[in-house]
């Protein structure tokens, strides 16, 4: 069954793919005719991170496939990164009048959505987020203070220093929790190992250091939420979610069971229905 997907996955790159912008910050490839969809990966992650989901969306609508800066095969840029990403995005979406798409976003791409949506006047269809946080940082570091957070420190430092090996180990152990599908691992790992180095250090500095959990307050197109539960459980991961989103006035969100930080490896079915369900 997953050898004819790709299959079919191929056949739509030949009869409906091209490549609508190669930009400094981003790559994009357009698949499908219809009503837009940009889709956003996480960090490290090629677009093709949703090619099993565009055998399905690319039937009816024009998926907008991206590809950031540093990730795949392309070419990095200068830091900030993440402002760079975003500032050329809204050029994308103004010079080919899709502001009111609908934005998909898996974690660091979901946040860019949610940051996006922030924007005054911005009439996106809606924004779909897929386990992603407006705030990273809070997450991750205790008595979270973003102006405390800087690209040179020793940390950083660290991983800038360390060899091809170690580092391979660290993207292995990290790969092995972020999908209960284990036929998946490989794959995340080889997209952390392909990474510029500068930009998975300070690029994800940029994204440590965003802080949306006050500015969602300002976005007034509806939200769907996606939530992977593993490997914290349910409970934790609803406060965690409700303490971050507390200030989003327009949401929806749901909680993908059995599923970890991939959702579209462990929950492919359920994630599809979701998206679709949210896009009628």
């Amino acid at each position: 069954m997953k050898s004819i997907k790709y299959i079919i996955l191929f056949t739509v790159y030949l009869t409906s793919f091209s490549l609508e912008a190669q930009n400094n910050a981003f790559e994009v490839q357009v698949i499908g005719k219809g009503e837009p969809i940009l889709l956003f990966p996480g960090f490290t992650c090629t677009g093709s991170v949703w090619d099993e989901l565009i055998i399905e969306l690319s039937k009816t609508k024009e998926c907008h496939i991206f590809t950031f800066a540093g990730f795949g095969n392309v070419p990095a840029i200068e830091k900030p990164w993440l402002s760079k990403i975003k500032n050329e995005i809204s050029l994308y979406i103004s010079s080919r009048k899709l502001e009111k798409a609908t934005i998909i976003g898996h974690s660091l791409g979901g946040t860019i959505g949610l940051s996006l949506a922030i924007d005054e006047n911005a009439e996106y269809h809606e924004i779909i987020v897929v386990d992603a946080l407006p705030s990273t940082g809070a997450l991750m570091i205790p008595n979270f203070n973003s102006d405390t957070i800087v690209y040179d420190n020793p940390y950083n430092q660290r991983l800038l220093d360390m060899d091809e090996k170690n580092f391979e180990a660290m993207a292995t152990q990290m790969a092995s929790g972020m999908a209960l599908n284990t036929d998946r691992h490989q794959q995340i790992k080889d997209w952390i190992l392909m990474s510029d180095r500068e930009t998975y250090v300070y690029g994800f500095t940029d994204l440590l250091k965003l802080d949306l959990r006050e500015d969602i307050a300002k976005i007034t197109v509806p939200v769907i939420i996606l939530a992977a539960t593993k490997p914290y459980g349910e409970e934790t991961v609803r406060k965690t979610y409700e303490d971050q989103y507390k200030n989003l006035k327009n949401y929806t969100i749901k909680y993908a069971m059995e599923s970890a930080h991939f959702i579209m490896y462990d929950q492919p079915d359920w994630l599809l229905e979701q998206i679709n369900e949210a896009m009628q």
